[in-house]
Parts: C-alpha cells; sequence; structure tokens
C-alpha cells in the first residue's frame, strides 16, 4: 500500500469525507485511492464554533463540504515537554477560532463517533483573501500529480 502519511496532505472536505476508513487496525487508518493518510492540512470558513473546558470545537468549510475540528486545550504535545506552554498555545490557538474567519487548519485524521474530523495540531488565520483557492487549486494539482497518478497502460 502507497503512504502519503508522513505529510499533512492538503485535501478538499470532499476528499477528505470521502477516505476509506479502516477501523479493524487501532486506531483506525484511512486510505485515499490506496494510499494511507494520517494527516491533512484545509483553508476554509469557520461556521461553528462551540468551546468547553477542555476543548473547543468547530466546523470549517471549505465550499466542497464542512470539516470537524477538535483543538484540545489541555492536551500535552510530544514535542511540547511543559504542559502550561502547550495549554498556553492552545488557548492563543484557541482565541484566533472565530465566526466568519478564514483559517488554515492542520491535523491528524481521527474518527469520532463514526465520523471523521482533524485533531487540530495548528490552526492560523489566514490573511490573503485568495489563501481558500489558492488551496483548492493547490488540492487540483497535487491531486493530479501526486496523490492520483495516472496508472500505467
Amino acid at each position: 500500500m502507497n503512504t502519503i502519511q508522513a505529510a499533512h496532505v492538503k485535501l478538499l472536505a470532499v476528499d477528505l469525507l470521502s477516505l476509506t476508513i479502516h477501523d479493524s487496525s487501532h486506531p483506525p487508518s484511512f486510505t485515499r485511492k490506496g494510499k494511507l493518510v494520517s494527516r491533512a492540512e484545509t483553508v476554509g470558513v469557520v461556521v461553528s464554533r462551540e468551546r468547553r473546558d477542555k476543548y473547543l470545537t468547530f466546523l470549517v468549510d471549505d465550499g466542497s463540504g464542512c470539516i470537524r475540528c477538535i483543538l484540545w486545550l489541555n492536551h500535552q504535545p510530544d514535542h511540547l515537554p511543559d504542559l502550561g506552554v502547550a495549554a498556553e498555545m492552545a488557548l492563543k490557538e484557541a482565541a484566533t477560532v472565530e465566526l466568519g474567519k478564514l483559517v488554515r487548519v492542520r491535523g491528524k485524521i481521527t474518527l469520532f463517533r463514526g465520523s471523521l474530523q482533524l485533531t487540530v495540531r495548528d490552526v492560523l488565520v489566514e490573511r490573503d483573501p485568495n489563501a481558500e483557492v489558492l488551496h483548492w487549486l493547490d488540492c487540483i494539482k497535487l491531486a493530479k500529480c501526486c496523490y492520483d497518478p495516472p496508472t500505467p497502460l
């Protein structure tokens, strides 16, 4: 099986939500046309936001669909040994997620109650109004030449 799981794969919501789920493995794995995918990047508008004590969930709409994202506010990433620093970073990122904002989200693809979601690694507000269109073009180009190369005859 081919793999593109080492990178954050640029995907449109329609592509991310149509990944094949292999939930027989633990944790579940995901494939796109036979290639293993574990991380994704998307760009879209925040259309829903709900904050709890330990996490923030929000929906990102890129025009092709909505991706559920979860940002853990009490999570300790492997690369940050100090929980205080990690929590502070997560709270700063959560504060930037506002309704109507154009955001770029990168994270791990996970399964929650049978639905795909992104467990957020980082989120940033895009200042360039063309970022969403450029992301679409990147997704199309990458799908054509990298993710879905033509099969040899």
